[in-house]
């Protein structure tokens, strides 16, 4: 397949790179030419385990062994009650809601916190969400998103939304009103540019909903499952949320998302309130159960922890070194970004002609989200690949 056929037949929703994968293993990415990338992108935080993983592969071929892809959520299904058991477990929560992407998870949640203040008398239904926020693409969820840019446009946009600062508790208590029933933050700002929340923050907002009856929700899309060190970003912090939303990686590579509950927002949603076709397909259900069986293992988010700490102090020995084009170094776990006084993409375009895959995050971040079974050497590499970029740029 070749890129022209692409741009003939895909609508141009993306700005692509110029090139068709078709393979990989390990930490890297094979193109149609034969060349090898070292993958620091993982599908957007979403290969968690890399590529051609065995475990992974194990419970995909068990499924197609059986025959059973794919069964209606009008019946139960074996694999997917294992999900919600393991995931709910691995998360902290009670139940979960079964979807395909971290948009419509974040549609589901936001339909909970609705309905949730519909049932107050007099009703609430206003839900504060943060600037420089990242909930998805549809269109809840891109009026959720605190960016003008994603919302330009789309007009009218639903109604019922402000925007707070992040990590200002007062600006969300400026916002808080008798009609609130929600608020929905990332403990770590992904799209926004790799900012991690506060403790104090995140506490001050659950003391927030707690005292004016409201739903705390966490949008932990691209934090979950293991990328923070823990696996859930809320475990962190130690601060939990009532809807904890998860998709990317929440399969290891197959499209699957959830939105959990626990205490008060446990039975908000009835029969016929919300549903997903493919929710909680088999498919999807056991690359869940493979993900959940990998996290419950200590040393596997031991294992992030170090790859996390291990990346970041090196990407803080280029902001020493190249201190006129890199200013900061932010991030947990492995989401790290390196903050830039030049634009991301020249560093993104120059990595890839250099077989090295990265992207950019916000408008100054250069952003890295390796799959979590990155090793020290894949590090070294990546690193001294930017390195490399760097000092030319330096140059010119």
């Amino acid at each position: 397949m070749s890129i022209e056929e692409g741009k003939h037949y895909l609508l141009d929703t993306y700005a692509q790179v110029p090139v068709v994968f078709c393979g990989g293993e390990g930490m890297y990415l094979t193109s149609e030419d034969g060349k090898r990338y070292l993958d620091f992108v993982g599908g957007i935080a979403v290969n968690a385990l890399g590529y051609k993983d065995p475990g992974l592969t194990a419970a995909i071929e068990q499924v197609l062994e059986q025959g059973l892809l794919h069964c209606s959520n009008l019946y139960y299904n074996s694999q997917a009650i294992a999900a919600a058991k393991g995931v709910t477990a691995l998360a902290q929560m009670d139940r979960v809601f079964f979807c395909n992407s971290g948009a419509e998870a974040n549609e589901a949640a936001l339909k909970l916190a609705r309905k949730f203040g519909n049932l107050h008398t007099p009703k609430k239904n206003q839900i504060i969400s943060m600037v420089d926020s990242f909930h998805g693409r549809t269109y809840g969820a891109i009026t959720a998103t605190g960016q003008a840019k994603y919302h330009a446009h789309f007009d009218p946009l639903p109604q019922g939304f402000s925007y707070a600062l992040f990590n200002d508790l007062q600006s969300v208590k400026a916002l808080v009103s008798e009609v609130t029933c929600a608020i929905i933050v990332e403990p770590i700002q992904g799209e926004g540019g790799i900012v991690p929340a506060t403790a104090e923050f995140l506490q001050g907002l659950r003391d927030l909903c707690d005292e004016h009856d409201m739903l705390l929700i966490y949008d932990e899309v691209q934090t979950g499952m293991g990328r923070s060190g823990k696996p859930f970003a809320h475990q962190v912090y130690q601060v939990r949320p009532d809807v904890l939303t998860t998709a990317k990686a929440l399969a290891g590579g197959i499209p699957a998302g959830a939105m959990m509950t626990r205490g008060k927002a446990n039975a908000i949603f009835k029969p016929g309130d919300h549903a997903s076709t493919f929710g909680g397909n088999v498919l999807a259900a056991a690359g869940i159960n493979e993900m959940v069986r990998r996290l419950s293992d200590e040393s596997f988010t031991d294992h992030v922890q170090q790859m996390g700490s291990y990346l970041h102090g090196k990407l803080e020995q280029l902001v020493a070194q190249f201190p006129s084009l890199c200013t900061a170094v932010r991030g947990m776990g492995l989401i790290q970004g390196v903050v830039l006084s030049i634009p991301p993409r020249t560093v993104v375009e120059a990595c890839f002609a250099k077989g090295l895959l990265v992207l950019s995050a916000g408008s100054d971040v250069l952003r890295f989200v390796p799959p979590l079974v990155v090793e020290t050497v894949e590090i070294d590499t990546a690193v001294a690949t930017v390195r490399e970029v760097l000092e030319t740029l330096q140059a010119e």
